[in-house]
Order: structure tokens, then C-alpha cells, then sequence
């Protein structure tokens, strides 16, 4: 049973940048940052496999949000630049024992509690 510990979430005005970090108690697949704000569905914003040469990004944050991890320290992170009010949400952050990207919440067999990110206008 791995474990996942998220930090970095916090208050920053809008245009401001994050740098969310979740901490793996072991090794992993694919490794990715959700997001859900009240009254929505979870989405995948980022994900990388476990040898760092697939990445996804979902469109909304294409070209702003960049993930990263150190296998060594079994850990991810997300940076978040030029933020958005509307992306005011609890981050997840979740590991998937298999190798292969998925999108979807339920392939994902780990999860965080979550850090909130609150953009202000």
C-alpha cells in the first residue's frame, strides 16, 4: 500500500504561480494531479509515467502547468503558473501501479488527501 502526502497548495492571486509536491512511501507507475472544485467532477490535469517520457497534460492547462518527478525521492510535482480564479480546487495527487496512461479516477489505485489552491481575482 503506497502512501501519498500533497503540499504546496495555498492562496495566490490570479496570474500568480504554485508549486504543488506529493510524496510517494514507495515506487510507482504513473503518477497524476487531479483537481475538483465544489459541485464538480475530479479531472486529471497532469500525469507521467514512471520513467518520465509520457506526459499528459489536459487542454485547460496546456503551456502553464509543467509535471515533474524525482524516482530517487519518489516524488511528483506540479508547477502552476499564470493561475486562474477558476481553478480554485482540493489537488489530488495519485499513483497507478500500471504503466500506462490513464485518465480516469478509477484506474488509479492511491490517492492523497488533497491540498487546496484557492486563486483569487
Amino acid at each position: 500500500q503506497v502512501q501519498l502526502v500533497e503540499s504546496g497548495g495555498g492562496l495566490v492571486q490570479a496570474g500568480g504561480s504554485l508549486r504543488l509536491s506529493c510524496a510517494a512511501s514507495g515506487r510507482t507507475g504513473f503518477m497524476g494531479w487531479f483537481r475538483q472544485a465544489p459541485g464538480k467532477d475530479r479531472e486529471l490535469v497532469a500525469a507521467m509515467g514512471g520513467s518520465a517520457t509520457r506526459t499528459y497534460y489536459s487542454d485547460s492547462v496546456k503551456g502553464r502547468f509543467a509535471i515533474s518527478r524525482d524516482n530517487a525521492k519518489n516524488t511528483v510535482f506540479l508547477q502552476m503558473n499564470s493561475l486562474k480564479p477558476e481553478e480554485t480546487a482540493l489537488y489530488y495527487c495519485a499513483a497507478r501501479d500500471g504503466p500506462n496512461l490513464r485518465t480516469d479516477t478509477y484506474a488509479y489505485d492511491y490517492w492523497g488527501r488533497g491540498t487546496q489552491v484557492t486563486v483569487s481575482s
